[in-house]
């Protein structure tokens, strides 16, 4: 069990931008765009990149493999549609810029149905054994789906040597605007308690909570009735935790539910601990139970840019533009279009950029927002207020780290750990001189990464 206080509830640091939640947690997932084309990248996780097994001019089915890999750290890729491979090319990818791609245009002419999950009246996830469920999830590609990308069977694996102690599942989803997976906690209730089962079954946790921020009192309600229902209210524990960015954040989640620090460049399984996402353990029930791959997500399409927000189920590989044109389109005053949210999303200029297994909103953004109320973003000199210090959740610098890599002084950037930075943008969102921290840190990990692989700048 579990114990903690109220105070335990949150972390250190953080900030509080507007949720603008409203535009879409009150719809309900619905079937998204048909695209003829889609561009299934090679790359939707961490580790090594997926091989193509597929080649130009085949015929594939529903939910084949057309990327495969051997290495530990990898998950293979399927294909959401019944189709032809137009071509394995380089495509737009919004974390890479861009990547190999299986083109497949499809067959279908109807739009994805929103699946339905059953959960067998006499489910026992002792059923399986952890080395059946680990090698169904790895077989059906599934990976962390609330923006990491890491391989899920590698993340539930059993350790002899480092046993498994607690599973956490996120629900916190403190990003603004996004919704998907408030929308998987209510409509998806059932499937998400029966991947909970399973990981749960393969890791071998003897404690298991989900963590869902207060913010969301209908998915917590919803939650607590099924496990009730279920008969699982003593196994599983719901914790309302309190509502503030980054809560989600695997590091943080920890640190407020369990009063435990993971390791500056370490993994939460080194201390015991397997953090999941609600939708990836939705994806480990029909993986596991249905034997369906990873081939759809639900994704929010929202923000002030767009004409018609919701929650759409997409197929992996649709692009951004079929999305737009599904919502009516973009508004005259859009300004900016982020794959993810506004927080730690990455801003997209090709619409043609596809839809990932880790794409859980696309957001866009106005004139005024990206550029305030005179139409100008204006960076002033730092003021040294410490703002940044304060809201930073990893206790860190951002101000030295930033400036040290704005004066090329890569190695005094080093000495202020910003290796251990999560990309949260708290600092620059609290910076009254406007001062971009987070993309010089993002900048300089990349220039420190090109340095180690000994790559021209």
């Amino acid at each position: 069990m579990i114990m903690f206080t109220k105070d335990s509830r949150s972390f250190a640091g953080g900030v509080h931008p507007p949720e603008s939640k409203h535009l879409t947690e009150g719809k309900a997932i619905e079937s998204g765009p048909l695209a003829k084309e889609l561009a299934i990248h090679l790359s939707q996780h961490i580790g090594a990149i997926a091989k193509p097994a597929v080649k130009k001019g085949d015929t594939v089915q529903d939910g084949q493999k057309v990327g495969e890999c051997d290495a530990f750290v990898c998950a293979p890729v399927h294909t959401p549609v019944a189709g032809k491979v137009k071509n394995v090319a380089l495509q737009p990818h919004a974390v890479l810029g861009r990547g190999k791609a299986v083109i497949v245009e499809g067959q279908s002419e109807t739009p994805p149905a929103v699946p339905s999950f059953v959960r067998p009246a006499d489910f026992d996830p002792a059923t399986w054994t952890p080395g059946q469920i680990c090698d169904a999830v790895r077989e059906a590609g599934i990976v962390g789906m609330g923006g990491a990308g890491f391989p899920t069977s590698v993340k539930i694996q059993p350790d002899p040597k480092k046993p498994r102690e607690v599973l956490l599942i996120n629900g916190c989803e403190c990003e603004p605007y996004i919704t998907c997976d408030y929308r998987i906690m209510l409509e998806w209730t059932e499937q998400i308690i029966t991947g909970i089962q399973l990981a749960q079954q393969a890791c071998g946790a003897s404690t298991v909570a989900i963590a869902i921020e207060d913010n969301k009192p209908k998915a917590i309600e919803q939650m607590n009735a099924t496990l009730n229902r279920l008969g699982l209210a003593d196994q599983i524990r719901v914790v309302s935790m309190a509502t503030k960015y980054p809560q989600g954040g695997e590091r943080q989640l920890i640190r407020a539910v369990l009063r435990k620090v993971v390791p500056t460049g370490g993994i939460p399984p080194m201390i015991g601990v397997v953090v999941t996402n609600v939708a990836t353990a939705a994806a480990v029930a029909h993986a596991v139970v249905d034997g369906r791959p990873l081939t759809h997500r639900v994704v929010t399409v929202s923000g002030e840019g767009i004409a018609n927000p919701g929650n759409y189920y997409v197929p992996i590989g649709t692009p951004v533009q079929a999305l737009i044109d599904h919502c009516g389109g973009m508004r005259d005053d859009c300004a900016k279009v982020v794959m993810g949210g506004p927080m730690m999303g990455l801003a997209i200029a090709d619409m043609s950029t596809p839809i990932t297994k880790t794409s859980g909103a696309v957001t866009f953004l106005s004139k005024t927002q990206v550029a305030g109320e005179d139409g100008q973003w204006r960076e002033t000199p730092c003021i040294r207020c410490g703002r940044c210090l304060q809201a930073c959740p990893e206790n860190l610098n951002p101000t030295r780290i930033a400036h040290a890599v704005r004066n090329s002084l890569m190695d005094k950037a080093e000495g202020y750990y910003i290796s251990a930075c999560i990309e949260c943008g708290c600092c620059s969102y609290v910076c009254p001189a406007n001062i971009d921290l987070t993309g010089y840190i993002k900048t300089g990990k990349i220039h420190l990464a090109r340095q180690r692989k000994k790559m021209p700048a």
